[in-house]
């Protein structure tokens, strides 16, 4: 199988650059492992490992031409790093090979689907762009692209859709047949996922406008993944220029999930249910496999594009994925938690019961930057509720990051502002948790520069990254009058 220049030119620069950056890694979320990424791609079983792509561009911490760089794991936790798997090096994806999917083939060979996009020069004297949905086969570690790329190009897209956003291709097979869906903007401002089906994976023949975005508003779903989760299908999209749905929904680059009944018959989803996947800063992109042992699971990128651009002066990568995440529904709501392979890391527990906390308090042993910390907070009995209650992690004299409980409101307030980020940019997110009577169960996994929330077993969960100094490992919890709280921590080790 031939290897073109550009894509030699990438693993180069990986083998010889990935040890330099090594001490500035997390210890168990996927990275680049130098320069940047962002959406995780071709999520999905191959010959009995999970493997994971991303977008990738290794020679800068910014975004440039996408390649597709590669790990593969057994247990969601332990990473194999491989060697970069596309470049844009044809006259089709010249200007980047853009996200998409995988499928293990039935005669054993791997498939990646993904968007080719091309750049061109129109008759105005304007740029003109075509995203076109191509294929490449191959064992696991090389992929050769198909002779007839694109295997679907813009002249299927319906009346009314857009030729120039047309991308992020989910594939699987399903009762002998290829299906993906595809998203498409609409030139009406609006957006919908396209449904198309093949024999062999070459020839492809549209089926259906999937789902159409109805509220809230956006102008184009990123990156869409629809599966079956128990009873329901669900739909994850990333919205493009969303309208603010507040609490629930915020404005631009968000996240958004869609369950409802689907029609085989039309190939249609009734869209009977909306709510955010994640209420974090830092969340984009999700996708979703079926483990081997019937799991759904979740890894989305860890980033946002309003903040993706503000790195540290001195590092030399940018971006990570997310925890994979277990999904369940449960009282009509998509729920997520860590995949429990994660407790095998578990070492060192410490734990209070029934601590009281009133005013600023450190609790005995409770800190670190590589945690798995579970609390649970309630009012004292038979006292008044709190006005709010609020935990300080990665803190120092000079830096902090809070996740701050108002029970009046029943709102949930994530603050960086003091986490080391010296830029004007987003830092505080609120978010509407359960009401009970000021009862509230948080679990935080902390991963050097990361903070992942899941709020309520799983009912909620929320996102973000920061950049406050390592040494900076305090953990503090501070109370507007008094609280009962339940906790218990682990150090998290991986080999």
């Amino acid at each position: 199988m031939m290897i073109s220049e550009t894509l030699q030119r990438a693993r180069d620069y990986e083998k010889t650059n990935f040890p330099l950056v090594a001490e500035q890694l997390p210890k168990f979320h996927v990275t680049g492992g130098v320069g940047w990424i962002n959406d995780p791609n071709g999520f999905a079983p191959f010959q009995g490992e999970y493997h994971l792509f991303y977008q990738y561009h290794p020679y800068e911490t910014k975004w440039g031409p996408m390649h597709w760089g590669h790990v593969k794991t057994r247990d969601f936790i332990h990473w194999e790093r491989l060697p970069a798997a596309m470049a844009p090096d044809e006259a089709y994806d010249k200007d980047g090979c853009f996200s998409g999917g995988a499928v293990e083939m039935p005669d054993g060979r791997h498939l990646l689907m993904y968007t080719g996009v091309r750049t061109v020069i129109g008759e105005n004297g304007e740029n003109q762009t075509f995203q076109t949905q191509c294929i490449a086969i191959g064992d696991g570690v090389n992929y050769e692209k198909y002779a007839g790329n694109p295997v679907i190009g813009t002249d299927v897209i319906p009346e009314g859709g857009n030729t120039t956003d047309f991308r992020d291709p989910q594939i699987w097979r399903e009762d002998g047949r290829y299906y993906v869906a595809v998203g498409n903007r609409l030139n009406a401002g609006s957006s919908t996922v396209l449904l198309f089906q093949s024999e062999d994976a070459v020839h492809w023949e549209f089926v259906s406008k999937l789902a159409t975005c109805q509220h809230p508003r956006s102008n184009m779903w990123e990156c869409p993944n629809f599966f079956q989760l128990g009873e329901e299908h669900v739909l994850l999209v990333s919205p493009q220029d969303m309208m603010a749905v507040l609490p629930e929904f915020h404005p631009g680059n968000s996240n958004l999930c869609v369950m409802g009944t689907y029609d085989r018959e039309s190939h249609q989803l009734c869209q009977e249910r909306m709510q955010s996947i994640d209420y974090g800063l830092d969340f984009y992109a999700p996708q979703t496999l079926e483990a081997l042992d019937g799991r759904r699971i979740m890894i989305g990128w860890m980033q946002n594009w309003e903040t993706s651009g503000h790195v540290p002066s001195g590092q030399r990568f940018t971006g990570q994925m997310t925890i994979p995440r277990e999904l369940t529904i449960r009282n009509g709501r998509l729920c997520q938690n860590p995949v429990r392979e994660l407790e095998n890391c578990r070492c060192r527990k410490v734990s209070h019961q029934n601590a009281m906390i009133t005013g600023e308090t450190v609790l005995e042993g409770v800190r670190g930057r590589f945690l798995d910390l579970t609390v649970t907070v309630r009012p004292e009995e038979g006292g008044s509720l709190f006005n709010w209650f609020q935990i300080d992690v990665a803190r120092d004299e000079d830096h902090q990051t809070s996740i701050r409980f108002i029970p009046d409101d029943n709102v949930i307030r994530i603050d960086r502002t003091q986490s080391g980020l010296p830029w004007d940019i987003v830092n505080v997110r609120e978010f509407p948790v359960r009401e009970d009577h000021g009862r509230l169960k948080l679990r935080l996994i902390l991963d050097r520069y990361s903070l992942e929330i899941f709020v309520n077993d799983g009912e909620q969960a929320a996102t973000s990254i920061f950049y406050t100094p390592l040494e900076a490992k305090d953990i503090v919890f501070t109370c507007k009058g008094t609280a009962r709280v339940d906790m218990e921590q682990y150090d998290l080790e991986v080999d």
